[in-house]
């Protein structure tokens, strides 16, 4: 089969590589027809890189057609439309059935000491083989995959695999009151649809920060207030006059540790690159350093007790937190790794909607053929040609 695989930083190709083939009781076969890239394989493609080998196979936003499952996959069968959530969880363990799916206690990585396997993400979460290929092993297949019905393009679901859940997540934890304010820093898809959950979650004033003008524009059609970091260089200051001087209830920071404007962060990524893997692995468990400009914006935006709520990726060790603002502020800090399957009660009926609420299907702005893979990562990691979502569609 043809996929997406890693052969070093910038570098990805489209390799011919064995098919999967099942190898426990409760895997699944599944042909994948639609597979996103996401803001998250640009840390693989730029930064990352220590913790891959050279043919891992990325990608972790997969839908497709069940070809083939085990004896023990559930009520999965062939030719089931299923939507593989980026998290590889069992459902049934103690952190499972407390809605920590991501922190799966039967899929924990506890050789490096994180949580639950993910699909396609470096040694780290398992170095299982991911979504961006013509077919796709899908482990703890009698719980993972989300049946979905036929006929709906697959822009309607292929969401649920991260984007939409992720971005759902990050407004819960946000904590925004009953009419309150949220920023968003980033717009990209996260940031996108956390505005569009936001808003339509009964937030009552919706800012967006970001510097690309196509995300500035496409968050705007949504009734987002945007800020252009390019033209607002106090977006403290900005936002504290649209909120009665406080600063805004709630931050989500949809960006992390590829933030603009980091030039330390940036010169410590771009030095551990340099290293030899196996050094450069030691060194960003042990010492890494994130740019976190926008972190540290959202500490300064959110009005005192408020919340921020991090759903951008970051990876460092000894990062310099500003502990003193934020024990001054008294600010509430949550993050983490979406549990896809927690939230699918709330999010399913929405993308299910016809009438498209979240507006699911105007999010992509590329689809292109799996073979275009190396040249959509360029684009997207260079944010031009109006790019704000790619979709990848095999030719299985």
């Amino acid at each position: 089969m043809k996929a997406v695989a890693w052969h070093g930083k910038r570098d990805v190709r489209v390799d011919t590589v064995p098919d999967p083939k099942i190898e426990e009781p409760t895997d699944a076969i599944v042909r994948v027809t639609s597979t996103g890239i996401c803001g998250s394989d640009l840390h693989l493609y730029e930064v990352l890189g220590a913790f891959l080998d050279e043919g891992d196979i990325l990608g972790h936003e997969p839908m497709g057609i069940v070809e083939e499952v085990g004896p023990e996959a559930g009520d999965l069968k062939p030719g089931d439309r299923v939507v593989v959530p980026f998290n590889i969880s069992c459902g049934h363990c103690y952190m499972c059935t407390s809605g920590l799916q991501s922190q799966c206690e039967t899929t924990q990585v506890t050789e490096h000491g994180k949580g639950g396997a993910l699909f396609g993400y470096t040694k780290l979460y398992g170095q299982v083989p991911g979504g961006q290929a013509e077919y796709l092993r899908v482990p703890q297949a009698q719980y993972g995959p989300i049946k979905v019905p036929e006929g709906a393009p697959d822009e309607r679901f292929v969401y649920l695999s991260d984007v939409v859940p992720t971005a759902w997540q990050a407004v819960e934890y946000a904590a925004i009151p009953p009419g309150g304010s949220v920023v968003v820093f980033g717009l990209g898809p996260i940031g996108q649809m956390s505005c569009r959950i936001a808003r339509q979650r009964g937030a009552g004033q919706v800012i967006g920060v970001d510097l690309v003008p196509e995300r500035l524009t496409l968050a705007a059609r949504y009734g987002v207030t945007t800020f252009d970091l390019r033209e607002h260089k106090d977006i403290s200051g900005a936002v504290a006059e649209l909120t009665s001087g406080r600063g805004a209830d709630s931050v989500i920071d949809a960006v992390g540790m590829e933030a603009h404007g980091a030039p330390v962060g940036k010169l410590a990524h771009q030095m551990v690159n340099l290293l030899p893997q196996p050094l450069a692995a030691k060194v960003t468990e042990t010492a890494g350093l994130d740019r976190l400009s926008v972190l540290y914006q959202a500490i300064r935006t959110v009005r005192r007790g408020g919340t921020i709520s991090l759903s951008g990726v970051y990876g460092g060790m000894i990062d310099p937190l500003p502990m003193m603002d934020l024990f001054d502020k008294q600010i509430q800090l949550r993050m983490g790794q979406a549990n896809v399957r927690h939230w699918l009660d709330d999010v399913l009926p929405l993308v299910s909607d016809e009438a498209d609420p979240l507006g699911v299907q105007d999010l992509a702005t590329h689809r292109l053929p799996l073979e275009d893979a190396p040249e959509a990562y360029r684009m997207f990691q260079q944010k031009r040609d109006g790019v704000i979502k790619v979709l990848l569609q095999p030719s299985a």
